[in-house]
């Protein structure tokens, strides 16, 4: 089955930058798409980063500019750096896997347990 890991949240400063890291444990008989999207307390969960299948990148407008998002496919990881954090950029940060865990013709979606970011001013 396939799984979804994220690591590198923490607290920071306003101005200061993190990377987050989302690596996919699990087979998929399909092409993986992999994104990253956030929830704030009361919020709703949003997109924040994805590529697309012919390998551009989208991100949020409240998060262009800022923040940038990679793809390591042969360590199967999702990465996104963060610059310039703002207060507002304070939620858990969650992965976001479209893969076929099960058969090719079978796509599911699957989430990870999420990494907290916190920025203060």
């Amino acid at each position: 089955q396939v799984q979804a890991e994220e690591s590198g949240g923490g607290s920071v400063q306003a101005g200061g930058s993190l990377r987050l890291s989302c690596v996919q444990h699990g087979y998929s008989y399909c092409r993986s798409d992999m994104s990253w999207h956030r929830q704030a307390p009361g919020k709703e969960r949003e997109f924040v980063s994805g590529t697309t299948p012919d390998g551009n990148s989208q991100y949020a407008d409240s998060v262009k500019g800022r923040f940038t998002i990679s793809q390591d496919n042969a360590k199967k990881t999702l990465y996104l750096q963060m610059t310039n954090l703002e207060p507002e950029d304070t939620a858990m940060y969650y992965c976001k896997i479209s893969a076929c865990g099960l058969s090719a013709g079978y796509r599911q979606t699957f989430w990870g347990q999420g990494t907290q970011v916190t920025v203060s001013s």
